[in-house]
């Protein structure tokens, strides 16, 4: 079995290695081609191509490419075709350098045209020869909510390639006897919040069994998963700081927003003048939206967007974004698309409001709705607000809050100055991805005006 793996492992390394080979024999056929004055006429040249070899596997790398089978088809293309774009932009510089003169820009264009079409097809190859050498693993599922659970299992249902549902068991309703027997028959198990005793149980059965788990994180995992094991006599201990960040994080941290936010500004402020354009002109209302938001240590802000919607939109009060929502104007359906209507908050970023990235801030309504479902949710103002982040990039605009919150913790837990270059350059993904912005339906809403009315009643009181 364990020959099997390496096997498969061997022959899906030798497949993305060849994709990075076909890329890279692209890019030195249209170099050589239509860029003599930019070739050295010694070894100079392989210089090139290690550079080039080495950039498009880093944005591959960053931007998930590489994750065959995990991905589907279309991201994994789209996440190939970004890493192309991205390196072949720094190439053109390098070879106008060695030049010394702007080249021509124009095959340049067409060989990334024929760049992503070969990554199309190494692509769709790759993803066939995985789902040969990898099918579905079967899973048996047990829960501690009938709800949760399910959702859960649909949720991975959809991804029918890699895994195989079986069976579900209601942790509460089945004896533990019966859930280790149905264990033994599968390859895989999926947990999810179950009581912590039986959690224990079943884990160590599937580790001392060689069975692969899924596990449903709460908050308690998170930091734990993410504590450092020191040493106390002859005693592992795990410990967790639970500070946040550190002073010297704080100031580089806010450093790298001031600088970024600037050049930002200042490179999309041709963008920002068409798009201010367009919102006058499309219903002659006002261009800005301001809206009060909670940031670290709970205080509020008015965060500015490009206005995206009618005016007093929110007149019969707080109300979510839905799917084909009548309220959005249709220049707002094409800056919302593409994420335009959130550009003025480099302003405030540059003020200090916020930051680049970080958990993304809410609004009032929606904190007093969350916490009092989710009391660990005001975790996440522990540091600033974010433009872009870990929920903005792994989630949807609709994901849960509870999903939110836990990979709003996760960053906190794990920041680094490289996890949020790293995040910086994720944002180019999503920019494009129409699953991302995908809205809230009317239940969602419906609790909205619950939990905004029960507000209006306590502050009575």
């Amino acid at each position: 079995m364990r020959n099997l793996v390496k096997v498969r492992k061997s022959v899906m390394l030798f497949v993305k290695i060849m994709t990075v080979a076909a890329v890279t024999v692209g890019f030195i056929q249209f170099w050589i081609t239509n860029y003599a004055e930019s070739l050295f006429s010694n070894r100079g040249n392989y210089v090139v191509i290690f550079s080039y070899v080495l950039l498009f596997s880093v944005f591959s790398s960053l931007y998930g490419a590489f994750k065959i089978g995990v991905y589907r088809i279309h991201e994994i293309i789209y996440s190939f075709s970004l890493a192309t774009v991205f390196t072949n932009a720094i190439m053109y510089l390098e070879l106008s350098l060695i030049a010394r003169e702007m080249v021509d820009i124009k095959p340049m264009l067409f060989g990334i045209a024929y760049q992503i079409a070969v990554v199309a097809l190494c692509s769709l190859c790759a993803n066939t020869i995985y789902f040969k050498l990898y099918p579905p693993r079967k899973v048996v599922a047990v829960f501690g909510d009938d709800i949760a659970g399910f959702e859960l299992i649909q949720k991975m249902s959809k991804i029918s390639e890699r895994f195989n549902i079986v069976r579900g068991y209601n942790a509460n309703t089945t004896e533990l006897a019966t859930i280790k027997k149905q264990i033994d028959k599968y390859e895989a198990v999926l947990i999810c919040g179950i009581d912590k005793n039986l959690q224990k149980q079943i884990v160590s059965y599937c580790y001392a069994n060689e069975k692969r788990t899924y596990l449903l994180p709460d908050i308690t995992d998170i930091i734990i998963s993410n504590s450092y094991n020191i040493q106390i006599s002859d005693t592992p201990v795990l410990m967790s700081r639970n500070r946040g960040l550190m002073l010297e994080q704080r100031i580089i941290k806010r450093f790298m927003d001031i600088v970024v936010s600037a050049i930002a500004l200042i490179i999309a402020s041709p963008i920002m003048l068409i798009c201010a354009i367009a919102i006058k002109l499309d219903d002659g209302g006002p261009v800005f939206f301001k809206q009060n938001r909670i940031t670290i240590n709970g205080k509020i802000f008015n965060v500015l967007k490009f206005r995206s919607m009618i005016v007093d939109a929110d007149k019969d009060g707080a109300k979510k974004a839905e799917n084909d929502d009548d309220r959005i104007t249709r220049v707002g359906k094409i800056i919302r698309a593409c994420r335009m209507d959130e550009l003025p908050q480099l302003i405030n970023i540059l003020k200090g409001d916020m930051s680049l990235v970080g958990p993304r801030p809410e609004r009032i309504e929606n904190v007093y709705e969350y916490s009092k479902k989710y009391p660990e949710f005001e975790l996440r103002h522990r540091v600033k607000g974010g433009l872009t982040g870990f929920a903005q990039l792994y989630g949807k605009y609709n994901t849960s809050p509870e999903d939110k919150l836990h990979m709003d913790l996760i960053y906190i837990e794990t920041y680094s100055l490289l996890l949020d270059l790293k995040l910086l350059i994720l944002t180019f993904k999503v920019l494009f991805m129409r699953e991302s912005t995908e809205g809230f339906n009317q239940k969602a809403n419906e609790n909205v005006r619950v939990s905004s009315s029960l507000k209006k009643e306590s502050e009575k009181k």
